[in-house]
């Protein structure tokens, strides 16, 4: 009967995740290196086509990143109607949803990241968020998000009504007619800027979910997975810098340096100089700063617990003056503001030489230490640090009998040496 059971409700697991598949996303997918890798073996590859084909690829590229994504996406600027439609036209020949339900989903996974109402939530894995989230229905459905803006844009509803006409006509009719009438290469048009192209675009866009989560450094915030990589920037038409986009998302930019590769910022700041977009948005520089601040004060501090550090006051042992006196005929031991340090291991690295050392062991050389014989460096001060292997009794209350000016001296290079 266990047997059975067992069974039944393998049966039922199966049936259950069947249901979930998306067979269209699943077809397409499948069908495009198929397609592509039949005509690769079966079609030489012409010039021209090589170089329609990367143009294509880019034009697509353009209608999802500077279009789906930072236009309508995320409103970080204004398109006039005629950059609009190219956008929409672009974007659909890259064959990924509509806009409308394209920006919808990047909504939520702003909104929600790395949670599971995230669609394509980077805690599920590398293969998820590049493509499994796409070919079966999520256990959870995707956080709610406000389309009101999109809904009342005549482009957007436009391009939504008509996708499917749209990514048929310009993803594949296009790029096959154009070669094939043009220079004759009919075959060259289907596989090549046909379906490789496509193959391509799309592995291209999903690299921004799933290697963009992965790959790189938390260059502003470090709280959830998105990350800055200059490959994946390389694969995405600029969209690499991943992390900086999730601090400031509603910036047209995603690489903020000049020098960084974000073709798509260089797309619309060119469009900006020819009057076909306006209200490019940009975080203030301070803004920016402060995050990027505050990462870098991180990893300082991480690399600060990674040294070696001198043992804390209070774990330190209380020695009188008479056993310091003791000791200190035995072992090289200095005073320097009230803490007792072992200087064995440094008197042949002293610079002054050992016998200046040997010459102060079991006295008090504080004096000397904070600038009386030579003002130490910073370096002096916490390395002699790390040497204290006892605390003076009464020796901080004898520091304070001293003039104040000293005083003061001697306080200020004592916190010093904590590091």
């Amino acid at each position: 009967m266990s047997g059975q059971s067992s069974r039944k409700s393998d049966h039922s697991t199966l049936y259950s995740l069947l249901r979930r598949v998306r067979w269209f996303n699943l077809s397409v997918e499948v069908a495009l290196p198929l397609f592509a890798g039949y005509g690769a073996q079966t079609t030489s590859l012409r010039m021209p086509t090589v170089v329609f084909c990367l143009t294509f690829y880019v034009v697509n590229m353009l209608g999802i990143t500077a279009g789906y994504h930072r236009l309508w996406s995320h409103r970080s600027y204004n398109a006039s109607k005629i950059l609009q439609y190219f956008l929409a036209v672009a974007g659909g020949a890259a064959v990924q949803g509509s806009i409308r339900w394209w920006a919808r989903g990047h909504r939520s996974h702003h909104r929600y990241t790395d949670t599971d109402l995230d669609p394509y939530g980077a805690h599920h894995g590398l293969w998820h968020t590049h493509i499994g989230w796409m070919l079966v229905e999520p256990m959870v459905q995707p956080g709610p998000a406000d389309i009101r803006d999109l809904k009342r844009n005549a482009v957007v509803m436009w391009q939504h009504r008509w996708y499917f006409v749209v990514a048929a006509v310009f993803g594949v009719i296009v790029p096959t007619c154009l070669p094939g009438y043009f220079w004759g290469d009919w075959r060259g048009g289907f596989f090549y800027a046909g379906f490789a192209r496509l193959f391509f675009v799309h592995h291209s866009t999903f690299c921004v979910n799933s290697v963009a989560h992965w790959l790189g450094e938390t260059t502003f915030d470090d709280k959830l997975s998105p990350r800055d990589h200059l490959l994946t920037a390389l694969l995405t038409l600029g969209e690499g810098y991943h992390n900086f986009h999730h601090q400031f998302p509603m910036d047209y930019r995603n690489a903020v340096r000049w020098y960084q590769y974000d073709p798509t910022k260089w797309f619309i700041a060119l469009c900006s100089l020819c009057g076909l977009a306006s209200h490019l948005k940009k975080f203030p520089d301070g803004e920016i700063k402060k995050g990027e601040l505050t990462m870098q004060l991180k990893q300082l501090k991480r690399e600060q617990d990674g040294l070696v550090k001198p043992v804390d006051s209070t774990a330190l042992p209380v020695v009188d003056w008479e056993t310091f006196q003791e000791q200190s005929t035995k072992t090289p031991l200095l005073l320097v503001s009230g803490f007792i340090h072992d200087v064995t291991d440094f008197l042949g690295a002293h610079p002054g030489g050992r016998e200046l050392l040997e010459a102060k062991s079991g006295q008090d050389a504080t004096t000397e230490f904070a600038g009386g014989v030579y003002d130490h460096s910073n370096a002096a001060h916490n390395l002699l640090a790390v040497m204290r292997v006892g605390v003076l009794h009464g020796g901080l209350q004898h520091m304070s009998e001293r003039p104040p000016w000293r005083r003061w001296e001697i306080i200020d290079h004592g916190e010093r040496a904590i590091i």
